[in-house]
């Protein structure tokens, strides 16, 4: 069962390698413009959770998390509705100095619960993906910031379709190969550590720019 939950090894290794390409983590499909029509937001909200490294990386994460647990379709369905909240919440001009560090704090203790194989109580699981939801919405919703109504509305669909399908297939993946592992399972604890590293790098350059901004 060890190769075929190399997938999850695969994919987050390739987001991994992206770091190099994208240092600033920017997370714009439009090239740092605001969308202006419904198809713009659309595919903008479709793109930004996978070229964003740090979220891609917590999504997966989560849905490996949830997959072994009572909540494997209502954990990431928390997840989306509050980063659809942290969306709005940035259009209506939320902004917190530290929401870019708390995103990849987030990761490293996604991936780190992942990797360790065990799991939260589902009422922590929960708030946990709640609040990672919010701050992971409020880091991506500077992207839509000046958006009219239409491309707004757009965006969120997109934004919120492509996490909950992200999530949902990561953790279909997880229990197809895992077997009467569970969540111990080679493939599942590997993703994990490969997201905290991710985690782990991403931490690194924001603590490395509050030092020596």
């Amino acid at each position: 069962m060890i190769f075929p939950t190399n997938v999850f090894a695969a994919a987050l290794a390739a987001a991994a390698s992206a770091l190099a390409a994208a240092p600033a983590f920017a997370h714009h499909a439009m090239g740092g413009e605001t969308p202006g029509t419904a198809f713009e937001g659309f595919v903008s909200g479709l793109a930004h959770p996978v070229i964003g490294i740090d979220h891609l990386a917590f999504v997966v994460a989560i849905g490996i998390i949830a997959a072994f647990t009572r909540i494997r379709r209502a954990g990431p369905a928390i997840f989306v509705a509050a980063t659809l909240g942290g969306c709005l919440a940035a259009v209506g001009g939320l902004a917190l100095s530290f929401g870019e560090l708390a995103v990849a704090l987030s990761v490293v203790l996604a991936g780190c619960l992942a990797l360790s194989g065990r799991s939260l109580p589902v009422g922590a699981l929960g708030v946990l993906f709640a609040l990672a939801g919010f701050f992971h919405g409020l880091a991506y919703g500077g992207a839509i910031v000046g958006a009219e109504q239409t491309p707004l509305l757009a965006y969120l669909l997109g934004f919120g379709l492509i996490q909950f399908a992200m999530a949902s297939i990561a953790g279909l993946v997880a229990r197809t190969t895992a077997g009467a592992e569970g969540a111990r399972a080679v493939g599942p604890r590997l993703a994990g550590a490969l997201a905290a590293g991710i985690g782990v790098a991403i931490l690194f350059e924001q603590v490395e720019g509050l030092i020596f901004a």
